[in-house]
């Protein structure tokens, strides 16, 4: 039995395996995460509890738009959307440079980057592995 997309229903023929969902999981945290500091920049913002109010408001609502991205990627891979492998790999490798950034400030920053870093490592993994690209119907030759 195929898991490739019926072309009436775009749905999987065959359930979905754990890499895409263990990927579509970690992708949707992130995208959660950064809706979450988004809003909290938002409301440090309103609140008038920084040095600049406007930067505050104009970075929570960056980081709500750029949550958009994980958060459509893990919807699609959760689906099993051919689509969604590009948006969640390039938000991957967007990640780990924000990762050696945080890496850098030090503190209490080195577990966040050890943390995002290790995140995107595996969703990568999960997502070149040859059981997600064939699921998502990546690699075969057309019919």
């Amino acid at each position: 039995m195929s898991t490739k997309p019926t072309p009436a229903t775009d749905r999987p023929a065959a359930p979905l395996p754990g890499r895409l969902t263990a990927a579509a999981a970690l992708t949707a945290l992130e995208g959660l995460a950064l809706a979450g500091l988004g809003v909290y920049l938002l409301f440090v913002g309103v609140a008038g509890d920084v040095d600049s109010a406007q930067q505050a408001e104009t970075g929570g609502l960056t980081l709500i738009a750029l949550a958009a991205l994980p958060l459509a990627a893990a919807r699609g891979l959760r689906l099993g959307r051919r689509w969604s492998r590009g948006p969640a790999l390039i938000t991957q490798l967007m990640a780990l440079p924000v990762a050696w950034t945080l890496h850098t400030t030090g503190g209490a920053m080195t577990a966040a980057a050890a943390a995002l870093a290790a995140a995107a490592v595996a969703v990568v993994a999960l997502l070149v592995n040859p059981t997600a690209t064939r699921a998502l119907g990546i690699g075969e030759a057309p019919q």
